[in-house]
This record gives C-alpha cells, structure tokens and sequence, in this order.
C-alpha cells in the first residue's frame, strides 16, 4: 500500500491518495481543494478511484468533493452523523469561509459496522467523536487516518458546535491508543506521528 499526502485547499488540509500498488485501486481521503493537482497526481499514477471518504463535513476538508466526484465518477463517504453537516452550508462553515459554499448530498453513510475495501485491503471505520459528532477515524493496513481527531502533539478543536472535549479525549484513549505503537498517523493537519510517540509526548494524553 501507498500513501501520498497533498495539502490541499487554501487551508492546506491533509488530503491523501491511497493505493494498492498492484490493482492501482485507491482511494480518496478529504480532498479539500486543489482539484486539478488531485486529479494529475491520480492520472499521473495510474489510479483507479474507487472511493472518496470524508474524516468528517467541515469545509476546509470538503471543498474539492464535488469536482472529484463528477471527474472519477465515485461515490462519497461520510459518517451518518456528520452527513447534515454535509448538506448544510452554515453547518459546515463554508457559507462564511473562502471555500465558497459547499452542500454535498453523500452516496454512502458510515458507521463502524461498514463493509468497504479496494485493491482487496479492508477500511476500518472508527468513529472517533468529538471534533464533530460524526467524525472518523479510517484504519488501513498499520495506518490510521485520524482526521482532525488526533494530530502530532495535538488534538482537534472542541469548540465548534456538536464538538465536546471529553468525548474527544473517550475517542483518543479507547479507540485510537489500543492500536501498536509502531501504528502510523496520517492525521487531518500537519506530519505524521505514530501512536507510541503520541503515548508518550502528547500533552492532551500525557
């Protein structure tokens, strides 16, 4: 498997091509702008889309969604939680932000009994709440894509409405710290980290 993280969008959000180096099948994570750079770095390689999935509905994550979607014609996935986040434009922030506005109607609805795959690698859905109620974490292989849930030395913002700090924090320590600590983090803003690492300098866990 084959990771590529792009920063995305005038907010520079995470975005990731994820592929199986024989099928070529990939995947989509948070295209959240910077469209036409997605779609040659996929051309480029040889990709075949088969998935866009979404860690959670805020703007800064979703901006290139439309574009890819009609380009690769695929479906969109999101959490069934985040999914009125989705289609709402002041609930995603894009009606005030320089995204401009942003209501997506999503194919596919997430929980953690989700069954999806390609190029034969399983998706694990984690749902990790408390950025937004919806909000994922996505586990391939020994890599965990947290979205803006857990980042290098940090965690994501509580303060935006359905945000909530000790669900956050629940999320973190039950769902994401049990995996190896030689587990990878791709997380929404910023570098890699790894779990161990997270263990034992993040100060939200410390």
């Amino acid at each position: 498997m084959q990771v590529i993280r792009l920063e995305a969008g005038i907010y520079a959000a995470n975005c990731y091509l994820i592929y199986e180096s024989d099928s070529m099948e990939a995947i989509i994570i948070d295209p959240g702008g910077d469209s036409d750079d997605i779609i040659s770095r996929v051309e480029d390689l040889g990709l075949k889309v088969k998935y866009i999935i979404l860690t959670h509905g805020h703007a800064d994550h979703i901006a290139g969604v439309a574009e890819l979607r009609d380009y690769f014609n695929v479906p969109v996935a999101i959490h069934k939680e985040d999914e009125p986040m989705l289609r709402d434009s002041d609930r995603n922030f894009s009606s005030t932000m320089a995204t401009g506005e942003i209501e997506i109607d999503p194919d596919i609805l997430l929980d953690e009994e989700t069954k999806i795959e390609f190029g034969g690698l399983p998706i694990k859905i984690i749902h990790t709440p408390g950025h937004t109620p919806g909000g994922i974490t996505i586990n391939i292989e020994n890599y965990l894509f947290t979205g803006d849930t857990l980042f290098a030395g940090s965690i994501g913002r509580t303060d935006f409405p359905g945000g909530s700090f000790e669900d956050i924090i629940a999320s973190i320590k039950e769902k994401l710290l049990v995996y190896p600590d030689d587990t990878i983090l791709y997380p929404g803003h910023g570098p890699a980290s790894s779990i161990g690492k997270e263990k034992s300098s993040n100060p939200f866990i410390v």
